[in-house]
């Protein structure tokens, strides 16, 4: 147990500023409640104590420390609605699927992605979804979130080529402004990022099935992957 000294507070009491200890042994209470919230940056800490009106006797304390960020990634549901070609991605129930496409959640999130808490915490929606049955893809999905997935494939390609299918998916989808060395500059920094953080990396699970689509049409790529999966099923 970790002792908490925090009696030296004040309190307004008819009028007056007085020490909480003499307001509890005036209403005849046996010990008074003290606690204290601070806060630096992410950190929150929450103490407590609990202390005679008699002797002011500590009689019991208590701290705790809570990431910010982890409290808020809790507090979020996420869920899946519609059929694979009219998908909706839903947060705390309203409709994100174009938001969370648009270029500044894009940038954001490799680096959200990075704090442990938020990492946990999706990892836990994720296995929820796949209880249902799914078909997903991330940067560790086969490795920490289904590591005992039925099947699965690894896909990569040439950098200048990713960058390139980004940058024309942008101009489509979104008011995106970046330029094409822009995006490919975003996207290795984003992989160093991920390949590098210490909770739950971009790699290729040991037995994931490696599919390099440079060149490929995404037909191609679909082919390719049912093949390895028809032949495995047989």
């Amino acid at each position: 147990m970790k002792k908490v000294i925090a009696h030296a507070s004040v309190v307004r009491y008819r009028g007056q500023s007085v020490d909480p200890i003499n307001v509890g042994h005036e209403l005849d209470v046996q010990a008074v409640l003290f606690g204290e919230i601070t806060q630096q940056g992410d950190l929150l800490t929450v103490s407590a104590e609990l202390v005679s009106t008699l002797d002011k006797r500590h009689i019991w304390g208590t701290t705790r420390s809570f990431r910010l960020t982890d409290l808020l990634a809790n507090q979020i549901e996420i869920d899946l609605e519609g059929d694979p070609d009219s998908l909706k991605v839903l947060l705390n129930g309203h409709d994100v699927t174009d938001q969370i496409r648009t270029e500044s959640v894009t940038a954001m999130s490799s680096i959200v992605s990075s704090i442990p808490g938020v990492r946990r915490a999706m990892v836990e929606r994720q296995r929820a979804m796949g209880k249902r049955g799914a078909v997903l893809n991330g940067r560790d999905i086969g490795t920490v979130v289904f590591p005992d997935a039925d099947f699965k494939f690894f896909l990569t390609a040439n950098p200048n080529e990713r960058a390139e299918r980004r940058y024309k998916e942008d101009q489509m989808t979104s008011s995106s402004t970046a330029t094409l060395a822009e995006t490919l500059a975003d996207m290795i920094e984003r992989d160093r990022r991920d390949s590098t953080r210490a909770d739950s990396p971009l790699k290729a699970a040991a037995d994931a099935v490696i599919v390099d689509s440079t060149g490929k049409s995404i037909e191609e790529v679909f082919r390719e992957m049912m093949e390895q999966i028809r032949s495995k099923s047989a």
